[in-house]
């Protein structure tokens, strides 16, 4: 597949585009930086601007499939999803984040007072984008949230999935950012939760 990867040289970026290329996938990496892209024959790194919604319609077009990540905190979410729309790509995946996430009914995770207030905002704003794409009809959407500790690790390729509600375990709450990639990566090549949320943890 040829996929288009918007923030590809952000520390989960980086990882979703080693599993996609270690799958054999062609890459578009686009990012403010190119050259923070790591060089590979199935990369082509552009410079992006994703404040931008008619200049970045025009690097996405063609592509089998668009995955964003970047922070929402960063972004116009108006913008970058007029972007995919005037793309014509149909599939777009979302990076999300486990703010959103239920811990009891009715009870989302950022809400919790031992929620960190650094994060809030970015949490804040992840959910609302959330909400936003709910409502939309023209595209293939998903939003993959993370656990509630998103750190790098090792690429284990076993994890659990879920759907609105924080996975946990023994060990608290956790996945790393390469299973996070592969994770993601299955849901590009295998559709199973398309306009829906889902979540990936240990």
């Amino acid at each position: 597949m040829h996929i288009a990867l918007i923030g590809a040289s952000g520390r989960v970026g980086l990882r979703i585009l080693a599993e996609l290329l270690a799958r054999g996938h062609k890459v578009t990496a686009i990012v403010r930086n190119p050259e923070r892209v790591p060089a590979s024959p199935n990369v082509t790194a552009l410079r992006g601007d994703i404040l931008d919604p008619i200049k970045l319609a025009t690097q996405l077009v063609g592509h089998s499939a668009i995955v964003s990540s970047v922070p929402f905190t960063e972004t116009n979410p108006h913008n970058l999803l007029n972007a995919v729309r005037a793309s014509g790509v149909q599939r777009y995946l979302v990076v999300g984040g486990a703010g959103s996430l239920f811990v009891a009914p009715g009870k989302q995770l950022l809400t919790a007072p031992e929620f960190p207030d650094g994060a809030r905002e970015e949490a804040s704003k992840g959910a609302a984008y959330l909400a936003l794409l709910r409502e939309e009809i023209e595209i293939n959407w998903t939003f993959l949230s993370p656990s509630a500790n998103f750190a790098p690790g090792v690429r284990t390729g076993r994890f659990r999935l879920g759907k609105d509600d924080l996975l946990t375990s023994e060990n608290g709450s956790r996945i790393s950012f390469e299973d996070y990639a592969v994770a993601l990566a299955d849901e590009i090549e295998a559709p199973a939760h398309l306009r829906a949320r889902f979540t990936v943890g240990y």
